[in-house]
């Protein structure tokens, strides 16, 4: 392990030769590794990389081979390890003629060398391909150009010997049928995107040719992406770790509330989303829990969260998953309502898959959910569960893949649109029903993550994430003060009102949290969590008049002035309580147990939304001079400049780099306002940090309230001051700042 990561989106508009570029600034703020995305070549434009096309190379929109050489020179000169992002479980096929593979598939058919590589149905006939428009006639658009059938500006390979005719006669001889986007395609995809073909990653063959050249890079890390994706998790890992001996290796897999990671993975622990759930809920005041119940309707008739999550999976698992539900069915085929019942028992599951045979206790409780919703599908659920438990049923394996599209799409991406009570939680890993974490619930947590999961991921904003840290740091304040967010609200939805009252409270939460936001930025926001919510509107049937209606309301933030001067006048009033809690949250992640990673730009404040528009460019520069103005002694104020927050992760990093973060215990705070702190060592490092600062501030701050030190002299890392006594006023400790990292003397 070389240390703290930093994660940065490499796509074409900052290329491996920009990320050359930016290794010495990584290492003067203090991070031991370079955490990168996906750098295989990809489907071409790609801005993400996570549609790899081609295992055998470097993108070249990246630079390719050279500049991925400059980079390792870099990072070897500046003494920092390379973490690579890998994606076992799909490949990109938007552009046929970009990937090799599944070009030669589509020519070939099953005589193909890599159909084995695709988790392909060849028993449903030819294979579907989801790109027509939606027209009975498109086939009509069809041509032969250069020896390729062309539809619109995609091409398709033609079989040898079936090019001549017409091009509708043409396309009846392939091995592939061209088929409207809004059919399900006959292989295996990414949740459902039919843009990515899953792979078949546990034949042996086929993670040899798609991890050779990964493996030759020597990564210090792997980040592997959606392992729940894959036919057997274990196995694969077990073949990673056996060819990558000496990396570190971690998952993002999510973890449901309670859940823990398979032991028996051979893996140093997640990307951390169960980390951000406990550090941001630390900052979250459950007092304000009623009052937001009661705004968003749940106490008067309002569906439940548990209710919300299972009818959005329910209706993903019946729409844009049933090619994958009727797949699964066609192997119950003597079940008559296999289909209904497996969409039901995935519905049901209270976690992403289950990991047979450990994991059967998930699949029992499913079933006994799936029962009590859906009496009437007794026999068909007992018939279905009775093979799902088998490990070495094929209906099983699949069951498990299956399991988790349906929580990503259902909860992730529906429900989590649709159940807007407070936005701050609805976070990927998070428990929306939780309203706060209390202090001792973390130091249990954080303990536990040392004994078990030490070199585990710690993160608050990642390119998945639904809002920033930042963002989420600012929505807690009014969780702390719900009436004046209540009054707030009434006065902007009467301003601007929406039909959707659900909606109306993601809007105006999001503006809370955001502003000031460019108006285009909030424009493409609100577009795509209304039609994630598939409520008022969707993807697949845009509602242009609902669409007007969203955007018209977001435009009276900025062109009617007496709600726009509300709006900047109650930001104001909030945004300091958010610094201070973001200031607070970056603290905590970095110095609790794990291994802590910071996302491009967020050691300065980022108020960035769901992607894309969190893989924004990143003002290098400007970091790197407010970088060398702190290391000339500048101690910042904490204003929009966010300098204070680059102070704070500077100097948390340098701190881990320069000594061990070892074990965890609470370190005690006494006093009238003891409630309003979190504290812990680390072996002679405490982290200190404000909660709850609005009703601090209401009571008149620290008072008497002291922290209770070992002995020795303690320097703040932040400040430099020094102290000796054993019982310090925090109103001494946390003068300058909301959050200070006390360092003890060696002996």
């Amino acid at each position: 392990m070389s240390g703290p990561t930093y994660r940065i989106q490499v796509r074409p508009d900052f290329d491996l030769h920009a990320t050359a570029d930016v290794v010495g600034y990584l290492a003067d703020l203090g991070v031991g590794q370079l955490y990168s995305a996906p750098l295989l070549a990809a489907t071409p434009g790609s801005t993400h990389g996570y549609d790899v096309v081609d295992h055998s190379r470097v993108n070249p929109e990246l630079g390719g081979e050279p500049a991925f050489q400059k980079l390792r020179g870099a990072l070897r000169e500046a003494g920092l390890g390379l973490v690579v992002d890998i994606v076992p479980n799909h490949m990109g096929v938007a552009v046929p003629a970009a990937n090799p593979a599944w070009w030669d598939v589509l020519r070939r058919g099953r005589e193909s060398a890599y159909s084995r590589w695709f988790d392909i149905d060849w028993s449903a006939g030819r294979l579907r391909l989801p790109v027509l428009a939606d027209d009975p006639a498109a086939l009509n658009d069809l041509k032969v150009v250069n020896g390729e059938l062309v539809y619109q500006e995609l091409s398709f390979p033609i079989a040898d010997g079936t090019g001549d005719g017409e091009p509708r006669a043409v396309h009846d001889r392939q091995h592939y049928q061209l088929v409207s986007w809004r059919d399900g395609p006959s292989y295996r995809r990414f949740f459902a995107v039919s843009t990515l073909v899953a792979l078949r990653v546990e034949d042996p063959a086929v993670f040899e040719a798609t991890h050779a050249e990964i493996l030759r890079w020597g990564a210090d890390g792997i980040r592997v992406d959606h392992p729940d994706g894959l036919r057997d998790p274990a196995g694969y890992l077990s073949r990673l770790r056996a060819a990558a001996k000496d990396a570190w290796l971690i998952v993002e897999k999510i973890l449901e509330p309670g859940e823990q990671l398979p032991r028996g993975w051979p893996v140093d622990g997640t990307t951390g989303y169960d980390a951000l759930s406990e550090v941001c809920g630390l900052f979250v005041d459950p007092t304000g829990e009623e009052t937001f119940t009661r705004l968003a309707g749940s106490d008067r008739g309002g569906e439940a969260w548990p209710d919300v999550a299972y009818r959005s999976k329910v209706e993903v698992a019946s729409t844009m998953l049933a090619a994958e539900r009727s797949r699964l069915a066609r192997l119950v085929p003597d079940v008559p309502e296999a289909a209904e019942a497996l969409g039901e028992l995935a519905a049901c599951f209270g976690v992403y898959r289950s990991y047979l045979p450990s994991g059967a206790r998930h699949l029992h409780a499913a079933r006994a959910e799936a029962g009590r919703r859906r009496p009437d599908l007794a026999a068909a659920l007992d018939a279905v569960t009775a093979r799902l438990g088998d490990p070495d049923d094929e209906l099983a394996q699949r069951f498990q893949q299956y399991t988790g599209a349906v929580m990503a799409k259902g909860v992730e991406d529906t429900a989590e649109y649709r159940y807007t009570r407070f936005v701050a939680l609805n976070e990927v890993g998070g428990d929306v029903s939780r309203f706060g974490v209390t202090p001792e619930a973390f130091h249990r947590s954080a303990a536990v993550r040392d004994r078990d999961w030490p070199y585990s991921m710690t993160t608050l904003s990642t390119h998945d994430t639904k809002r920033s840290e930042d963002v989420r740091a600012r929505l807690a304040v009014l969780s702390e003060m719900p009436a004046e967010w209540a009054a707030a609200l009434r006065r902007w939805t009467a301003a601007a009102p929406l039909s959707d009252v659900s909606f109306t409270q993601l809007m105006w939460q999001t503006v809370a949290g955001a502003w000031p936001i460019e108006q285009e930025r909030l424009h493409a926001y609100l577009t795509k969590a209304a039609r994630e919510a598939a409520a008022s509107t969707s993807w697949a049937d845009p509602d242009p008049d609902f669409e007007a209606a969203i955007h018209a309301a977001a435009d009276r933030a900025y062109e009617d002035e007496a709600l726009r001067s509300d709006i900047a006048a109650f930001v104001a009033e909030i945004a300091p309580h958010g610094w201070s809690n973001s200031l607070g949250q970056k603290l905590v992640q970095l110095a609790m147990p794990g291994v802590p990673d910071v996302y491009q730009g967020t050691e300065l404040w980022d108020n960035s939304l769901v992607d894309p528009d969190n893989r924004r460019p990143v003002d290098f520069a400007l970091r790197r001079d407010l970088l060398a103005r702190l290391d000339d002694g500048w101690l910042p104020p904490i204003d929009g400049t966010g300098a204070a927050k680059l102070l704070v992760t500077s100097r948390v990093l340098r701190a881990r780099r320069n000594r061990p973060f070892i074990g965890y215990a609470p370190v005690a705070v006494e006093g009238p306002a003891a409630e309003h702190a979190i504290a812990f060592d680390r072996g002679g490092v405490v982290a200190v940090a404000t909660r709850l600062p609005v009703k601090l501030a209401c009571r008149g701050g620290w008072g008497g309230t002291k922290l209770a030190l070992a002995p020795g002299r303690w320097t703040d890392a932040l400040t430099g001051r020094t102290w000796q006594a054993r019982r310090v006023p925090l109103s001494e400790v946390l003068s300058a700042y909301p959050v200070a990292l006390l360092v003890v003397a060696a002996a």
